[in-house]
């Protein structure tokens, strides 16, 4: 991100300076009386004394106003509102900035110095803008500034604006748009000399590329700034600044992959990040080893403590320091047994709350006041911990950081949770836990960022800081089941549905997802269909898994209200249940204790529904699963008798961006079909592939005017099935080829004979379709991929091509399936789709795994329970 910088304008009569010079620091042109006091708010400023900068630069605007000088005093304005944009002062900000454009727009001279003067005014209140939220705003404002910028052939204030522009296009969700813009820039950086505007603009460019998850070319973009950097005769700290963005990016790779070769690196750059000159940044440097080495290392953390304190106390108070000392507490409350530290985390909280009043720097007091109140709620010492939280929730408030302010509705929404819990008065602190953390995740919601990046600075981590508050929320509205009112059954299905989505979002690092159709919608729609009644009638089924206990709830269609119930079960019994019937299950000679362990998960799931499915006639059931439960096949759960899906048929749904319930139509079918029947890389060869194509294009073919296109083997490229899909409407798309799902959706991906194609290129392809041909896949099918081994939230990946195809259907497997029974599946699935128009998908679905359990050799669930139908079941 481009830190805020003053602004300048360049006058005929001042000295020829570099432009990083001038964006870096007020260089005053005039030879006025004022000179020295705006070079000294500057110099204050970039110290982060903000209230003695804002004290000064008021005494050189109240000078530029006796001289009527009104660009001068317009530029010192727009400066102000950076100070107050610091100090969390917003009125004050919006004010002298709007006042700053005014005293522009009243001269009316066509000078240069007046528009750029213009231009960075309009970049100040889009900095002013973003930060508030109003992100849509501030990328028109700073599209305004660009043409300034353009009509007066100022390329290098023109490319810092597009940075931030890309950083307005992030914060609404436009991820790709971001990238297209930063991408362009980077190109265009290539090709000019290299310079100190160059070095900076690279590294903002690196910065902006690390943000949006491109962790790879922040890496490259900040090595050539370094590069450059280390050439040219330059301050020492500018080569120190970009050393720590390098080491950023480091981090956030090793915090990526989780592989120690990566965080050792990350030390690596911190270590001479830390060897520069500049104070600051080897004190953040060292902080940021600190915090890697304190579990893994505690004796080299140790070692490391002694440096840290005696630069704490040797720096000048500002900013930088505050958020050390902040940094650092945050890094003591996780040390180990074996490590016995010097400092306290609770006094270096108290320390940087108390300097940063003094800075009047509320965005950090609230830092340090909520977490303060953190190391309360820990100790269960509510009183404190209430009241600090409290407190750093309305300095976050005040200053509209949302997320800082998330952080201490969630923190506040637990420690009402907890006394709630304890009996301590548990009727209000439950309902006032309960609005807290609808607030909180309202705020979530606000942000329209990624949520695995909101703030470079404060990285959320989405199992650990966005995934628990959905699910303590829930807990509250299921519990105790005494108190669980229709009005809070609905809460909850929504809550899960919401964390559906989110979960999805921070797969994708997309917040633009399309909006969801309500499932109630589609429930009943599916009651009014033309076709066979019983054939679509299906009911809502969503499993809660909550540390103590098992929830379910259920919607039935044509009923307002909804049903819930529940099992008393420890989560940790759940997981190793769901874990030992998956490792059961794709092993063909296991079929007895699969039936022993789906026998128990059925009757935690559907047991209890038993009577209320077979009163409404139930034919399909739809699963929105949560956690480690869609890694389990719904159709394998067994009532002591028979399976699930003997008895109805089965579609999952992540709860989102379903399209209209209308079924497959049936007439002129156009199938795409891609295969690979060859070996490649470490794949086996799927033998029946041939078997597989053949018995489609015999089902297809016998409707009157319907088409196969196949791409088999050497034809099955990706740009093939790219042109195909360009080309052609197809309603099936049919892949039958090695693919992998995994919760890493850069490694999600189909294989063409030339190259893996991962989700996002797939959705690239078939984006390009929607373009040409706006109507929907029908069904994409992919009959050969499995979730990745070993990952635990693999069918995240499934539910994200899923997603992001765009088709109303997708069918597809969990696990590697036997290829010759995989393919009569297959076949008899599309059989029954051609010879029954009136059957929906998951009943077609449902009858070809039944033929699967009546045969002798495949009759084991490993066989034909991993095919699962994701979507619309019609």
């Amino acid at each position: 991100m481009i830190s805020a910088s003053f602004a300048t304008i360049p006058f005929s009569n001042s000295a020829t300076q570099d432009s990083v010079a001038q964006d870096s620091a007020a260089q005053t042109v005039s030879r006025t009386e004022s000179q020295p006091l705006e070079q000294q708010a500057k110099a204050l400023y970039d110290a982060g004394r903000f209230t003695e900068a804002e004290a000064v630069l008021q005494q050189a605007i109240q000078v530029y106003q006796q001289q009527g000088d009104t660009l001068r005093q317009a530029i010192a304005l727009s400066n102000l509102a950076l100070i107050y944009h610091q100090l969390g002062n917003w009125t004050q900000a919006n004010q002298v900035i709007t006042n700053s454009l005014n005293l522009l727009n009243q001269d009316s001279a066509d000078s240069t110095d007046r528009h750029i003067a213009v231009a960075q005014s309009l970049d100040i209140q889009g900095r002013l803008q973003l930060a508030q939220g109003q992100a849509e705003q501030a990328l028109a404002t700073w599209q305004q500034a660009a043409q300034h910028y353009q009509q007066l052939g100022e390329s290098d204030r023109l490319i810092r604006n597009q940075i931030e522009q890309s950083r307005a296009l992030q914060a609404l969700g436009f991820y790709q748009r971001a990238i297209a813009l930063l991408t362009e820039l980077e190109q265009t950086l290539r090709s000019q000399p290299d310079s100190l505007t160059k070095v900076a603009e690279l590294r903002s460019l690196g910065e902006a590329q690390r943000v949006v998850g491109d962790l790879k070319q922040s890496k490259q973009l900040l090595q050539d700034s370094l590069a450059i950097a280390q050439q040219l005769p330059a301050e020492p700290s500018i080569a120190a600044d970009v050393t720590e963005s390098i080491a950023l990016t480091q981090l956030s790779l090793g915090n990526t992959a989780r592989a120690q070769q990566d965080i050792t690196k990350a030390l690596n750059w911190y270590q001479q990040a830390a060897a520069r000159t500049n104070s600051a940044t080897a004190l953040q440097s060292n902080v940021n080893r600190f915090s890697l080495l304190i579990e893994p290392a505690p004796s080299d953390a140790q070692a490391l403590l002694p440096q840290i304190q005696r630069q704490l106390e040797e720096l000048p108070l500002n900013r930088s320091t505050v958020y050390a000392r902040i940094n650092l507490a945050q890094s003591l409350t996780k040390r180990t047994a074996a490590f016995s530290p010097s400092l306290d985390a609770a006094a270096l909280l108290s320390t940087a709350a108390q300097q940063s009043k003094q800075l009047g720097d509320r965005r950090s007091q609230a830092f340090a006041l909520g977490l303060l109140g953190g190391l309360y709620e820990k100790t269960q010492q509510w009183s404190f911990a209430t009241d600090l939280t409290r407190q750093a929730l309305q300095l976050a408030l005040s200053t509209n950081a949302a997320d800082v302010t998330y952080l201490w509705q969630w923190q506040l929404g637990r420690i009402l949770k907890a006394q709630a819990a304890q009996k301590i008065n548990p009727a209000q602190n439950r309902t006032e836990a309960i609005a807290i953390y609808e607030e909180a995740l309202e705020t979530l919601q606000s942000l329209r960022l990624d949520l695995a990046s909101i703030n470079p600075d404060q990285q959320f981590s989405f199992q650990k800081s966005v995934e628990p508050a959905y699910r303590e929320l829930i807990e509250l509205l299921l519990q105790p089941a005494s108190a669980t009112s229709q009005e809070n059954l609905v809460k909850a299905r929504t809550t899960l549905e919401s964390l559906q989505t989110v979960e999805l979002q921070n797969f994708f690092r997309e917040a633009c997802l399309d909006v969801p159709i309500a499932i109630d919608s589609i429930v009943e729609q599916t009651s009014a269909l033309s076709t066979n009644q019983t054939n679509t009638l299906a009911a809502v089924i969503y499993p809660i898994i909550l540390p103590n206990s098992l929830e379910v709830v259920l919607k039935l269609p044509n009923q307002t209200d909804l049903i819930h119930y529940s099992t008393d079960v420890n989560q940790a019994d759940v997981k190793k249940t769901l874990t030992n019937l998956r490792n059961q299950i794709t092993q063909p000679e296991t079929q007895t204790s699969v039936k022993a362990l789906s026998l128990q998960v059925y009757d935690w799931l559907i047991r209890p529904a038993e009577t209320e499915l077979s009163n409404n006639e139930i034919s399909t059931l739809v699963f929105v699963l949560d956690g480690f439960l869609k890694n389990i096949p719904m159709a394998a759960l067994y009532d002591g008798e028979h399976y699930l899906v003997e008895t109805y048929g089965i579609a999952l749904t992540p709860g989102l961006e379903l399209l209209d319930p209308q079924p497959l139509e049936r007439q002129q079918i156009r199938l795409l079909f891609a295969g690979l029947s060859v070996p490649i890389e470490d794949f086996s060869p799927l033998t029946a592939v041939e078997e597989e194509k053949k018995g489609i294009q015999d089902a297809i073919s016998s409707i009157a005017s319907s088409s196969v296109v196949v791409l088999l083997d050497q034809a099955f490229t990706a740009e093939a099935l790219k042109t195909q899909i360009e080309q052609t409407p197809f309603q099936i798309v049919h892949l039958a080829t090695h693919g992998e799902f995994s919760s890493d959706r850069n490694k999600t991906f189909i294989r063409s004979l030339d190259r893996r194609i991962n989700v996002d290129e797939l959705n690239r392809i078939l984006q390009t379709r929607e373009q040409v041909q706006p109507e929907p896949i029908e069904l994409l099918t992919l009959s050969a991929c499995q979730t990745a081994e070993g990952d635990e939230r693999a069918v995240l990946g499934l539910a994200g091509v899923a997603v992001r195809a765009g088709a109303r259907s997708t069918l597809a497997s969990l696990w590697s399936i036997d290829d010759q029974s995989g393919a009569a599946l297959m076949v008899k699935f599309y059989r029954q789709l051609v010879d029954n128009p009136s059957l929906s998908k998951s009943q077609a679905l449902r009858q070809a795994q039944l033929t699967l359990i009546k045969h002798p050799n495949y009759n084991h669930p490993s066989y034909w329970a991993p095919y699962v139908l994701l979507g619309n079941w019609l």
